[in-house]
This record gives C-alpha cells, structure tokens and sequence, in this order.
C-alpha cells in the first residue's frame, strides 16, 4: 500500500500573498493581516478552476514528500509533470540485496515471491547478463520502491481532481494526503469540479 512520510510545505504565505499582485500598485506587506485578505481572495480564485490562469499562484506553494509505492503506482504517478522525482530506490542496483518479502505488497501471490527469490539467487550465484536481464523482467509489479519527490499545490490539484475517484487505491491514499495538507480545503479541493476535500 502507498505511504506518504516526512511532508514539507514551503513558500504557502508568499504565494498567496502574490495571488494579489495583479491587482497592486505598490509591493505586498508580508503580514499575517495581508496573508488572510489574500487567503480569501485565493479561496475565489480556486472556484474558476484549473486552468484559468487565476490558481497560478498555486505553483508557488511548494510541497516535498517521501512515498513509498508499488510499481505501477509510479507509471501513473510520472504522467504529472511538475511531479519531481529528486532521488529513487533502483531495482536495477538493489533487487538482488532485497527482501523481497518485504519488499511486495499483499497482492503479489506466493508463487510470484517464491520464483522472484529464485530468480535473485540464481543472479547473485551468477552474475551474468542473461540472469540479470531474466531478474529485471520477471520483477512483479507490486514490488514496493520509494522516493523523495517535490511538486506544488497546482500540479496537487490536478491530481486530486483526476485521481479521486480512481480505482487504485493508492490513489485514494495520496488524496487523503493531500486533503491534509495545510488549507487544502481552500486552495486544493475547493475547485467546481471537487466535492471530497474534508
């Protein structure tokens, strides 16, 4: 199952507080009083949705997160631009020093594990080409990896407007983490087209 640790928002006041800049004439005062007149007047800008040019400054909150996933997982969550992935487990450098017990989730079967093991003691009993390239291949997908990943409150807000609803349920965990995330009510899910943020 998808994890979510060790989150880190950065940069939430100063880009509300830019989401005013269009509309100054002098440089915003970075004051708790400015941030919630700002806060509100983002809160109106997230109802035109995505898109509009108006959540820009949603780019400007940056989030920085460790998951850990199962493969496939990963092949959807790489679609998302903005989604940086900084560093990565590599199943090409560490399959062989697994556990790969461990390591799959619940959904791997018994005779996928069994065989997997096999394959990395064959590899590590011989180290050649053909037996690594036979261990790559035959990985299951539901080997879980992890990586330290950074984005934005923008790219969030695509993501949890595609992926609510999805049927993965890993989906359905990162939109709880999201939905926590600080004014995520507001500045996240509080699109036309969101009706889950709690």
């Amino acid at each position: 199952m998808l994890e979510v640790s060790n989150v880190q928002v950065y940069n939430l006041k100063e880009a509300v507080i830019a989401a005013r800049n269009p509309m100054r004439t002098v440089p915003a005062q970075h004051s708790d009083t400015e941030f919630a007149a700002s806060l509100e007047r983002c809160e109106k800008l997230v109802r035109f949705g995505g898109g509009s040019g108006h959540t820009n400054f949603r780019s400007g909150i940056l989030v920085a997160f460790d998951v850990r996933y199962p493969q496939y997982w990963s092949m959807e969550a790489q679609r998302y631009h903005f989604l940086q992935i900084v560093s990565s487990s590599s199943k090409m450098h560490s399959l062989a020093k697994m556990d790969i017990r461990q390591a799959c989730n619940q959904y791997v079967t018994e005779n996928s594990i069994r065989q997997l093991e096999q394959l990395v003691e064959n590899y590590n009993n011989n180290p050649c080409e053909e037996s690594f390239m036979t261990l790559m291949s035959n990985c299951p997908m539901g080997l879980e990896l992890f990586m330290h990943v950074t984005t934005n409150y923008e790219q969030l807000a695509t993501i949890y407007r595609q992926r609510r609803n999805h049927r993965l349920p890993e989906w359905h965990v990162f939109c709880d983490f999201i939905e926590k995330l600080p004014y995520a009510d507001k500045l996240i899910c509080a699109q036309k087209d969101s009706e889950n943020c709690q």
